[in-house]
């Protein structure tokens, strides 16, 4: 790219990185110190700022880059991840939100805890987050990667490495110094910013059409290379029956994955009541409803404008498909339109990435400092709040640390399917142990610690033995071979385990579930009485 679209984009993201500090550093000033203005921001944002914080909490490099680089490589199937993350939310705001914030605290383990023996309880949810989390925050380092790729013609990986350590140093600033209350305003802008961009280019791509839509697909079949294929099923997951049991792994663990997201559901301890959780969710739906049903137009329009073949000869998993799109749209390469367009779709892509990776390193910090250390550290003893919070900001950088070495690995996977991934894991499980804790009268402390590890393990082990990390051209180490599992999401398997896993631990333990926990964690859960 030319020396103007590097220097206008970095000065947009300057910018950016200018306010959001400023942010940090002012409430860095106002705080005073305790665990719940560190994990909850003092629970007082209102459903209208939460909603847009979950959004900008939700809408990640996945979202932006990595579904509409599907769309545009892959057509129909590409869709598959807009309608999962979608319809996810729907689980959200039935079975979890408004329980959740009354069972809870500050943690999934909370809710967990409030009827169990709390030391296993929390060391297995507190390990299931913080793995989670990682995954997740991978997916944010190899997306600022492949922009940066972009920026400088993919020329170098070294600047390329030093974005993702760059990237990983922002957002423990972010965490460590503003906590909950810098890292919401941080989500609420960056999601004013992505929706007003995606809007933006997704009325210049139906303008370029004079809002025809048939147009559009058209274009986008012919300028694919697969013409029909590229708009019916079976261009990415029909090439047989492993394909087909992959896709319905990945829709299955898009679909349940939401709910056991941590930096999710942590989004809902921080306002006042449970009425406002759900209210929050009902504003998130609406944003992340708009903003996917425009990623499709982006991506289509990426394959008519673009072409596919320039998206994939880009990047390979498609992650740079929106910014050539923006450069197309606004000019082409070289024209003063097209620099400021593709500028500005880089700065708002770096933006969603260091607000993502803030909410998620501070859900994975809490866990951390909340769970793990509060039960492996301190047995039998009374917690310090003040000792918490400095172990959270200390798991901070930890964390940061593991994501950036993560990222590095993995920097030629697509984003959205890393993602996938992080779903996968969290479906597996946090969301049984979740809803036994919520839904079943006889859970034992057993049966939730066999749930989360017989689901984690299962889904950690499948990946690793997957194509995703060795004997494909795509892997992570394409030089050799030890898969033996023949999927790429492990979810069709590792759900089902998790599951499975809760009921046989609840069904062998010989200790028997605590009525009177249940039965005050349920009046709790279903009112509101006695929640903090």
């Amino acid at each position: 790219m030319s020396g103007d679209h590097q220097s206008l984009a970095l000065l947009l993201f300057s910018a950016f990185v200018a306010v959001t500090l400023g942010i940090t550093t002012w409430v860095s000033r106002h705080r005073h110190g305790s665990a719940e203005e560190f994990y909850t921001g003092g629970r007082l944002f209102s459903p209208m700022e939460n909603g847009f914080a979950i959004a900008g909490d939700y809408m990640s490099a996945a979202s932006f880059l990595g579904i509409s680089g599907l769309i545009a490589l892959f057509g129909y199937d590409g869709m598959l991840y807009s309608v999962g993350f979608l319809v996810a939310w729907l689980v959200v705001l039935l079975l979890v939100a408004e329980l959740v914030r009354n069972c809870g605290r500050f943690t999934l383990a909370d809710v967990v805890a409030a009827r169990m023996r709390e030391r296993p309880v929390r060391i297995a949810a507190g390990t299931s987050s913080v793995a989670v989390s990682v995954l997740y925050l991978v997916a944010q380092m190899v997306g600022a990667g492949s922009l940066v790729a972009l920026l400088l013609g993919g020329t170098s990986e070294a600047a390329r490495a030093w974005t993702v350590i760059g990237v990983g140093a922002l957002m423990v600033v972010y965490v460590t110094l503003g906590g909950m209350r810098a890292t919401t305003w941080i989500q609420i802008v960056k999601a004013v910013l992505l929706m007003a961009g995606t809007l933006a280019l997704t009325v210049l791509v139906l303008l370029r059409f004079h809002g025809d839509f048939d147009a559009l697909l058209t274009t986008a079949a012919e300028r694919s290379g697969h013409g029909k294929e590229f708009l019916a099923p079976g261009l990415a997951y029909g090439g047989g029956w492993t394909a087909r049991f992959d896709f319905m792994s990945l829709g299955l663990a898009l679909v349940l994955g939401t709910a056991g997201l941590p930096h999710i559901l942590s989004r809902f301890y921080t306002v006042p009541t449970a009425r406002a959780a759900r209210r929050s969710v009902v504003w998130a739906i609406g944003l992340i409803g708009g903003f996917y049903l425009m990623t499709i137009v982006l991506g289509f329009g990426a394959a008519a404008l673009v072409g596919t073949d320039e998206v994939r000869a880009s990047s390979a998993a498609g992650n740079t498909a929106v910014p050539l799109l923006a450069l197309d749209l606004g000019g082409g390469a070289g024209s003063t339109g097209g620099t400021v367009l593709f500028a500005v779709v880089a700065a708002v892509a770096f933006a969603t990435i260091l607000a993502v990776v803030a909410g998620i390193t501070l859900a994975s910090s809490a866990s951390v400092a909340h769970d793990l250390y509060a039960s492996l550290k301190r047995p039998g003893r009374g917690r310090k709040p003040r000792g918490e919070v400095a172990v959270a900001r200390l798991a901070a950088a930890g964390i940061g640390g593991v994501a950036i070495a993560l990222g590095l690995l993995a920097r030629d996977l697509n984003v959205a399917f890393l993602v996938g991934l992080a779903f996968a894991v969290a479906a597996s499980a946090n969301l049984p142990v979740l809803l036994y804790s919520l839904f079943w009268r006889n859970f034992t402390t057993r049966g939730a610690v066999w749930s989360v590890y017989g689901g984690l393990v299962p889904a950690v082990l499948l990946v690793v033995f997957s194509p995703v990390v060795s004997g494909s051209p795509e892997a992570i180490f394409p030089g050799v071979d030890f898969h033996v599992f023949p999927l790429q999401n492990p979810g069709l398997v590792s759900i089902p385990l998790g599951f499975l896993a809760g009921w046989l631990g609840t069904v062998l333990s010989r200790e028997r579930a605590d009525e009177a926990r249940h039965a005050e964690s349920e009046v709790r859960s279903l009112t509101g009485a006695g929640a903090v």
